[in-house]
C-alpha cells in the first residue's frame, strides 16, 4: 500500500517533498517525484507486488502519460494479457503500468476495468488533462482542494496541510455532524476548502474546469425469478472464494485477521481452503473478561489449524496509546476501537506486509444489532404514546448503569433515544453519539448561532434521494454502506493498518460480491431476529456452532469503565474549565455535567465524552496554539 500528493497549479519540489514524506507511514519502502511546469506528483511505496520495478510515479514509453497509484489491482495480470495482444509493451510486472496502459487503450472507461482497491491520480500530459479516482467502495482514501485554480490532492489530510496557501480552517457544520456521526461524513471534511472524493467517483480536471463523476453505486438489482436456498448459497461460496483468493496475491508474507467472530472466521476458511500450508492469523485480545473474545479466536484457529498468532494486552497498553490517537488520524473519528486496530496491525506487521480482514460482513449481511432493532421499534411505535412516554422510558432511564461492553441498559437507553426519528435518521441516531438537540447545550453559545441552520442529516437525505424507493431494508443497507461503512470503518482500517505500515484488504467488500448479495431477496439475509441468515447457513456446517451463532460482540475497549477510573485525571485535564474557556469551543458547564453524571455512575456518558476527548486530543495536535 503507497501514500500520493501532488499539485496543479502553483507549487515546487520542496512543497512536493513535504507533502509527500509526511505519508512516509503508507509507504516507508521507497519514494519518488514527478515535476513539469506547473505540476508535481509525489509518491511513497509499501512494496507488495513487483518488488524491485514498480518506482513511482510511473509513465508510459514515451512519457505522455502518468500516474501514482495507491492500491491493489487484483485482475492486472487478465488486463495485462489483453493489452499485450493489443499491442502493448511492458517494462514491469506491476499492476501499476497495466492502469497506464489501459488508459492509452480505452480513456475514462479504464476505471470501471480494474478489480481491486486504490486510490490514483494520473495525468495526461498531451490533453493536460488530470484524473483522480477512487475504488468503487472506497477502500482507500483521496483528500482534494481546489481554490484559485489550485488543485491539490492527498492519501491523508497532512499532506494537503503543507501547501502554504491552504488555510488550516475548522469547518463548524463538519464539527457539528462530527458530533452526531462520530465521524465527518464524506463528501466533506473537518478543515474548509477541503473535500473527500467518494467511493466509485472520478475527477476531471482540464481547461481550468473540474468536474466530479460517478462510474459506479451501490444497487439493489433484483433475479429475474427466484431460485431456492441452495443455489444462492452455491453462488455465495462461488463469490467467497473468489474474493479471498484473488486477495491472497502477494510477493510478501500475508496473515489474517481471525477475531473468532462469524466475519473473519468465514475468511480465514476460505484462506485456508486456497493453499496447502497453514496460513497465518492473528488476534489480540484484553484482560477485561467482558471484551475479550481469545477463547472465540483459538477456537476456530484450532478448528481451521492455522499458524495462530495471539496477544493478550493489559489496559495500560491501550491506554498508554490514547494521547497519540490525533497522531494517526487528521480528522477526529470517535470510533474508539481504532486503537486495538492499530495495536493489532503492529502485532500483524511483526510477520506478515499484508492482512484479510472482515470488515464488510455487517454490512453485506445485514448483521448489525440495529437491524433487530428496528423490528423491535415498530413493536415499540404501536405502544399508546402517554405509555411510552410516562411510564416505559422513565422506567428504562431508571435501570442500573452498566459500564460493560454493550450492556443491556446501555441498548435499551440508546434505541428510546431515536424514537422521534425517522427510521433511517433512527439508524444514525442509535450509531451515533450527540443527537441535533443537544448541540445547542454542548456549543458555546457564539457558536451554536454560527450552526443554527445547519441540516445535521442533508448528507443522509441526499443519499434518500437516490435509494428512497428502495423498501427500508435496502434503504437502511444503502446508509450503512454510504455513511458508517465509509467514514468509520474504512477509515479506521485504513489509518491503523497504514500507521504500522500494514496493507489490510477486505474479501465481503469485493465489488461483485456486493453486487451479488444485494440482489439476493432480503429474506435470505434476515430470518426472523436472525441477522445474517444465508451467511450463517452457509458456514454452520463448515464451521463450529458457538462461532457461526454467538451473538455479535464488535471490536472495542472499555472506554466507559477507564474514563471513570485509569483515565480519570487525563479526562480532567483535558476538559479543564481553562482550557475549553480558551478554545471558546464548547460549553464547559454542558461538559462538566456529562463528567459528574458518567463518575457517579448516573449515566453511561461514555460516546459523548469519548466523542469530545478524541476532538480534544486532535484540536491539540493541529491547533497547538489554542
Amino acid at each position: 500500500m503507497c501514500g500520493l500528493a501532488g499539485y496543479l497549479g502553483e507549487g515546487n519540489k520542496e512543497i512536493l517533498k513535504r507533502m509527500t514524506r509526511v505519508l512516509t507511514h503508507r509507504g516507508p519502502d521507497d519514494e519518488g517525484f514527478y515535476i513539469e511546469d506547473n505540476l508535481g506528483l509525489g509518491h511513497r511505496r509499501l512494496s507488495i507486488i513487483d518488488l524491485k520495478s514498480g518506482h513511482q510515479p510511473m509513465t508510459n514509453e514515451d512519457k505522455t502519460v502518468w500516474l501514482i497509484f495507491n492500491g491493489e489491482i487484483y485482475n492486472f495480470k487478465i488486463l495485462r494479457e489483453k493489452l499485450l495482444e493489443k499491442g502493448h509493451q511492458f517494462l514491469t510486472q506491476s499492476d501499476t503500468e497495466v492502469i497506464i496502459h489501459l488508459y492509452e487503450q480505452i480513456g475514462d472507461d479504464f476505471i470501471k476495468e480494474l478489480d481491486g482497491m486504490f486510490a490514483l491520480v494520473l495525468w495526461d500530459k498531451n490533453k493536460k488533462r488530470l484524473i483522480l479516482a477512487r475504488d468503487r467502495l472506497g477502500k482507500k482514501p483521496l483528500y482534494y482542494s481546489f481554490e484559485n485554480q489550485n488543485l491539490i490532492f492527498g492519501s491523508e489530510l497532512k499532506a494537503l496541510l503543507q501547501y502554504p496557501s491552504l488555510k488550516k480552517e475548522i469547518n463548524l457544520p463538519s464539527l457539528a455532524k462530527y458530533l452526531v456521526y462520530e465521524y465527518v461524513p464524506a463528501p466533506h471534511s473537518i478543515f474548509k476548502g477541503i473535500k473527500k472524493l467518494g467511493p466509485g467517483e472520478y475527477l476531471v480536471y482540464q481547461n481550468r474546469y473540474l468536474e466530479i463523476k460517478k462510474y459506479w453505486d451501490i444497487g439493489f438489482g433484483q433475479f429475474l425469478f427466484k431460485l431456492d436456498k441452495e443455489n444462492y448459497l452455491e453462488e455465495l461460496d462461488k463469490k467467497l472464494e473468489q474474493a479471498v483468493k484473488k486477495r491472497l496475491i502477494a510477493d510478501v508474507p500475508l496473515g489474517v485477521f481471525l477475531s473468532g467472530g462469524l466475519d473473519s472466521t468465514t475468511i480465514a476458511y476460505y484462506a485456508q481452503k486456497a493453499t496447502s500450508k497453514k496460513i497465518d492469523t492473528f488476534f489480540i485480545g484484553f484482560d477485561d473478561k467482558s471484551f475479550d473474545e481469545s477463547k472465540y479466536a483459538q477456537q476456530a484457529a484450532d478448528f481451521l489449524r492455522t499458524n495462530h498468532h495471539q496477544q493478550i494486552l493489559s489496559a495500560q497498553d491501550c491506554l498508554d496509546l490514547v494521547p497519540q490517537i490525533a497522531n494517526f488520524l487528521d480528522e477526529p473519528l470517535a470510533d474508539a476501537s481504532i486503537i486495538p486496530t492499530y495495536l493489532l496491525s503492529k502485532f500483524c506487521r511483526e510477520k506478515a506486509t499484508v492482512a484479510l480482514s472482515g470488515d464488510g460482513g455487517d454490512e453485506l449481511f445485514m448483521g448489525y444489532p440495529t437491524f433487530q432493532a428496528h423490528q423491535l421499534d415498530q413493536i415499540y411505535q404501536k405502544i399508546p404514546l402517554l405509555i411510552r412516554r410516562y411510564f416505559l422510558n422513565p422506567l428504562i432511564n431508571s435501570l442500573p448503569v452498566s459500564f460493560d461492553n454493550i450492556s443491556f441498559d446501555f441498548k435499551l437507553k440508546k434505541f428510546i433515544s431515536g424514537a422521534n426519528y425517522i427510521p433511517e435518521i433512527k439508524n444514525q441516531i442509535w450509531l451515533g453519539s450527540f443527537s441535533p438537540i443537544e448541540l445547542k447545550s454542548i456549543f458555546n453559545p457564539l457558536i451554536y448561532r454560527e450552526l443554527e441552520t445547519v441540516d445535521i442529516f442533508e448528507d443522509l437525505e441526499d443519499y434518500l434521494k437516490i435509494i428512497g424507493s428502495q423498501n427500508l431494508k435496502n434503504r437502511l443497507i444503502y446508509l450503512y454502506f454510504k455513511n458508517y461503512l465509509q467514514d468509520d470503518i474504512l477509515v479506521k482500517t485504513d489509518r491503523a493498518g497504514m500507521a504500522a505500515s500494514l496493507e489490510v484488504r477486505t474479501p465481503f467488500l469485493d465489488w461483485q460480491l456486493v453486487e451479488y448479495v444485494n440482489s439476493l431477496p432480503n429474506e435470505f439475509k434476515t430470518k426472523g431476529w436472525q441477522t445474517k441468515y444465508l451467511l450463517k447457513e452457509l458456514m454452520k456446517d463448515r464451521l463450529p456452532h458457538e462461532i457461526v451463532f454467538r451473538p455479535k460482540k464488535g471490536f472495542g475497549i472499555p472506554v466507559a469503565k477507564w474514563i471513570k477510573s485509569d483515565l480519570k485525571n487525563f479526562v480532567l485535564d483535558i476538559f479543564s474549565k481553562s482550557r475549553i474557556k480558551k478554545e471558546g469551543i464548547f460549553n464547559y458547564s454542558y461538559i462538566n455535567q456529562l463528567l459528574k453524571e458518567h463518575f457517579k455512575s448516573q449515566k453511561d456518558n461514555r460516546k459523548a465524552l469519548w466523542t469530545l476527548i478524541v476532538f480534544e486530543l486532535w484540536l491539540k495536535k493541529w491547533f497547538k496554539s489554542i
